[in-house]
């Protein structure tokens, strides 16, 4: 049995997903990040990080895994699925994965917090994360001119891009134009494994596509909340000068 630690967010989504796909048994455990439940000892334990998602592996002497990616290719080695076994197929899998890991998400969750959270409207700051967004969209969208999924099977490098990419309204990135792109976030979203899994532990898709405008307010002021508590407990902890 899988522990599952998680909350809706995109990085959330690629856990659950992931388990959903490979028909992993797990139990989910909702990490409240408003109330911090992540940084709280019990948490820590498990990810001294103080990020969602991890798990525990009861099945393996509770072995807890932190960290979206490594996380993901651990229940894909766990499970046989999603990742291959030969060098080259496993190292497509796992570029394509980073490649979300260090542009996609950081980029993602920076255009987020300028374009939604932030209180002050800084537009240099909206452009250029959003401007970056869209670059690294078009290099999805060119490699999926040449393949079908990113790594030519499908594979858990098509389960964490999507989990983000899905939600880039939300960010104010414009998709128009990327059809390969558009067709890529259909053929995923069609998946019933992919389906279940971003609604765990809820489902937030209409917020992310601010279609409810009350309830997309009340999102980006508890998400904002967060992010300015943030912000004062890193200065609290600098101190003076």
């Amino acid at each position: 049995m899988i522990e599952l630690y998680t909350a809706p967010t995109p990085n959330g989504y690629k856990a659950s997903i992931a388990l959903e796909e490979m028909e992993i048994p797990y139990r989910v455990h909702t990490v409240d990040l408003r109330e911090g439940d992540q940084k709280k000892p019990e948490f820590l334990r498990i990810c001294p990080n103080g990020r969602i998602p991890a798990i525990v592996d009861t099945e393996e002497d509770d072995f807890a895994v932190f960290e979206s990616g490594a996380l993901m290719i651990y229940l894909a080695e766990k499970s046989g699925r999603f990742l291959p076994t030969d060098v080259r197929g496993r190292s497509r899998v796992i570029q394509w994965l980073m490649f979300q890991m260090g542009g996609v998400g950081p980029m993602m969750g920076q255009a987020n917090v300028f374009f939604r959270y932030f209180p002050e409207k800084i537009q240099p700051a909206i452009d250029r994360y959003q401007a970056e967004g869209r670059r690294l969209f078009e290099v999805l969208d060119k490699r999926l001119a040449e393949s079908e999924f990113l790594a030519g099977d499908y594979s858990i490098a098509d389960m964490a891009n999507w989990a983000w990419v899905r939600t880039h309204g939300w960010s104010g990135i414009n998709i128009e134009g990327l059809d390969n792109l558009s067709r890529w976030l259909g053929a995923v979203a069609s998946r019933p494994g992919a389906q279940r899994g971003v609604k765990v532990p809820v489902d937030i898709a209409e917020l992310m596509d601010a279609k409810r405008k009350e309830d997309a307010e009340a999102f980006s002021k508890n998400a904002r909340s967060m992010v300015l508590g943030a912000q004062s407990a890193e200065d609290r902890e600098k101190g003076p000068g």
